[in-house]
């Protein structure tokens, strides 16, 4: 089937974004809504009120609820809903994906129960499909609104340059990789920093503090992924380091803004009342973490975010703790 066929699971703002600008460029593209009301809004009124207000949806787009439906012709599937629900959402498909269909996972994260990347539950369970994966610096908003951007979409064994067309556009443009694995490690570890560097900004730590929270970031985002069997060179491309400085660099992110009011001393149940968006980074924080320690591999930031979110550290105690550690080469 056409590549230009293509179905966007997952309405959020990412997964609404993606369908809108491949619907733009004259691709038929079917976006699946878990919630049947939203799927009625797009089709009826052209917006997603709850996720890209103020961005008019092109006409042709159509929306369901119905995965039959929106499997149903085909020739690609974007997958974008959070990582709690991938495994989940593949053994839905199974029946409903076309033979061969590629299938481009647009989540991040690591699963909890048995610490696999996104592409690794999708080869799971969907064994008979290729599996890639597409990250880097993409704020939805700016995506939707046509803002151009670059990412690194990698899909090893396929025609990978014919499903980058598929997805380009005159301010999308992707890049292609063969290292699967470095470009969901970015992707990952990245919302976890996020956080940190939410945190730092919302407790006025500085500039200085918040370059040097981005660039050990970094270095943790590289060791875990040279510990997965990746490049580092990997992470010093879009999907490291590009994403990782956009979602540190701007409230856009779901998850520095969530940093930000942790930092400012607003509790985490009041952060998430009423958000429908998820801010990965909370889950990620457990899972990256495990993920590392079965490696033997040290993400003080990384551990000193989970600490906080989930084991009831003082954040005052947890930043004295990352300076208090043993000094160190810096390579």
């Amino acid at each position: 089937m056409a590549l230009d066929h293509i179905a966007v699971i997952g309405a959020g703002a990412w997964g609404t974004a993606l369908a809108v600008i491949t619907a733009r460029e004259g691709r038929d593209v079917v976006l699946w809504a878990r919630r049947p009301e939203l799927a009625a809004e797009i089709n009826r009124d052209h917006r997603s009120r709850d996720f890209l207000p103020q961005v008019d949806l092109p006409g042709s787009l159509r929306a369901t609820s119905d995965l039959a439906e929106a499997c149903a012709g085909r020739g690609a599937i974007l997958l974008v809903v959070p990582s709690t629900y991938v495994r989940d959402l593949c053994r839905r498909l199974a029946p409903h994906v076309a033979e061969d269909a590629p299938i481009i996972l647009c989540a991040k994260g690591v699963e909890a129960q048995s610490g696999a990347l996104m592409s690794e539950i999708a080869q799971d369970e969907l064994p008979n499909h290729p599996v890639g994966a597409l990250s880097g610096p993409t704020f939805a908003a700016e995506v939707a609104r046509g803002l151009p951007t670059a990412i690194t979409l990698s899909i090893p064994g396929t025609d990978a340059p014919a499903i980058a067309e598929a997805i380009r556009t005159p301010a999308f443009r992707p890049y292609l990789s063969d290292d699967l694995i470095g470009v969901q490690i970015g992707g990952a570890v990245k919302n976890v920093i996020a956080i940190a560097s939410g945190i730092a900004t919302g407790l006025k730590l500085g500039s200085n503090a918040q370059a040097a929270l981005i660039t050990r970031g970094l270095a943790e985002i590289a060791r875990l992924a040279v510990a997965r069997g990746a490049r580092a060179e990997t992470l010093m491309g879009l999907s490291g380091l590009g994403d990782l400085a956009l979602t540190c660099s701007s409230p856009q992110s779901r998850n520095m803004a969530f940093g930000i009011g942790l930092g400012e001393g607003q509790s985490m149940a009041d952060l998430l009342s009423g958000r429908r968006s998820v801010v990965e980074g909370i889950e990620n924080a457990q899972t990256v973490t495990a993920a590392a320690r079965a490696l033997d591999v040290e993400l003080p930031i990384c551990e000193a975010v989970n600490a906080v979110l989930h084991h009831g550290t003082d954040i005052k105690t947890a930043i004295r703790g990352l300076l208090d550690r043993p000094l160190r080469s810096e390579v």
